[in-house]
């Protein structure tokens, strides 16, 4: 009987002595347990992917409703800008039509004041012609006369 007989020998009464302590149901009951954590570890990966695309679904919405939201005010803010741009411009319009009629009326005051003021002008200066033209010519009594008749008809003329 050699070394390699009782080799042969030793190793049968370990795998024996394996068996009888039950060492592969351990090692397959470890490798289970092994199995079913990481199994679990995948569903609940698994889980919190499904979670996390939900997460994102549900931000990337609420990103577009933000954009949209975002572009009505934008678009909002621009027509009433137009509408404000649109009453000033018709406001200034309106205030420079009113200045320019009022500076048209001043004008045709002035006008009128000018050319009242030429006519009384001229008025005295016929008068006071007249009345030295007649005091030379005419005597007290007629000249008065010719005097009220004359101021009173070139008073009728100018009104």
């Amino acid at each position: 009987m050699d070394a390699t007989f009782w080799a042969l020998i030793a190793l049968i009464i370990f795998l024996a002595i394996l068996a009888y302590l039950k060492v592969p149901a351990m090692l397959n009951g470890a490798l289970d347990k092994r199995a079913e954590r990481i199994k679990n570890e995948l569903d609940e990966a698994r889980a919190l992917r499904e979670e996390a695309q939900q997460l994102l679904a549900e931000y990337q919405r609420k990103r577009k409703e933000a954009e949209r939201e975002a572009e009505e005010m934008v678009a909002a803010a621009k027509r009433e800008a137009k509408i404000i741009v649109a009453e000033a411009k018709t406001k200034t319009e309106e205030y420079v039509t009113r200045r320019t009629a009022l500076a048209e009326q001043k004008i045709a005051q002035a006008e009128q004041d000018a050319v009242n003021e030429v006519r009384a002008r001229a008025v005295d200066v016929a008068v006071a012609a007249a009345s030295s033209i007649l005091a030379e010519k005419v005597d007290g009594k007629v000249s008065g006369a010719l005097f009220d008749n004359s101021l009173k008809e070139v008073k009728s003329k100018l009104n």
